[in-house]
């Protein structure tokens, strides 16, 4: 029997695209918790595996012909894991392309657009000094916004957004469901709320939603964790 895949993470979106997908999977996997708003993503250990200092990685014991490989950037976990397992990532090319899309559909947009729309609506007014930035607000605001009508209308005449239950669905919905603290109007978005419950009701959903969900502070009241999140500078 193999080694358990390490994974380093923490309870944020990113990290529950991983933790999700590795109960999905059915995946052994060992938690090797990364405190992001204690600066654990510096540590020297960490950095071998995920030089651009982000969490989630893994390490898998088994990877390519049997040999360890190590691996950052939640797409590329995801798109690893599913080509590993044959699982949630298309029986055919046109099927692989299309959930492809989704997920950087995902990458290049959702996660960075409601990651600023989280900054400026939560965060900044509560640094110190406060950073309460007007047009900062409504610009995420509005894109988050956009980006979740795209989603509706994929979501009108489908379960999921790209065939079956894929990769794709994994990577958007940790960051969906951050919507109230995007500020957004759910009732304004019935498909995408239909399939935020459709995948929330799963299992492994539940279980990789809820892993080390005791670990996380409210980093809008801790000047420390914001001082490192916030302040994070090149380091030789």
């Amino acid at each position: 029997m193999s080694k358990p895949i390490e994974l380093f993470f923490w309870p944020t979106p990113n990290g529950k695209k991983i933790s999700i997908a590795l109960y999905e999977m059915d995946l052994p996997f060992e938690t090797r918790l990364v405190n992001i708003g204690a600066g654990d993503q510096f540590k020297p250990d960490f950095l071998k595996i995920a030089p651009n200092n982000r969490m989630p990685a893994i390490i898998d014991p088994d990877g390519p012909d049997g040999a360890p490989i190590s691996i950052f950037e939640s797409g590329a976990i995801l798109q690893y894991l599913g080509r590993k397992t044959g699982l949630f990532y298309g029986s055919t090319e046109r099927e692989k392309v299309e959930i492809e899309q989704w997920l950087m559909w995902q990458m290049g947009g959702v996660g960075p657009m409601a990651g600023q729309a989280h900054h400026f609506l939560r965060y900044a007014p509560s640094m110190d000094p406060p950073n309460d930035l007007p047009y900062a607000k409504d610009r995420y605001r509005n894109e988050v916004n956009r980006l979740y009508g795209v989603l509706n209308k994929r979501l009108a005449d489908r379960n999921f957004v790209a065939g079956d239950y894929s990769i794709a669905d994994m990577a958007i919905w940790p960051w969906a469901m951050g919507w109230e603290g995007q500020q957004q109007d759910i009732a304004d978005f019935p498909h995408m709320k239909a399939w935020l419950d459709r995948i929330g009701d799963r299992p492994a959903v539940k279980a990789g939603s809820e892993l080390g969900a005791e670990a996380r502070n409210q980093i809008q009241d801790d000047r420390e964790a914001q001082k490192i999140l916030f302040g994070q500078r090149a380091r030789s």
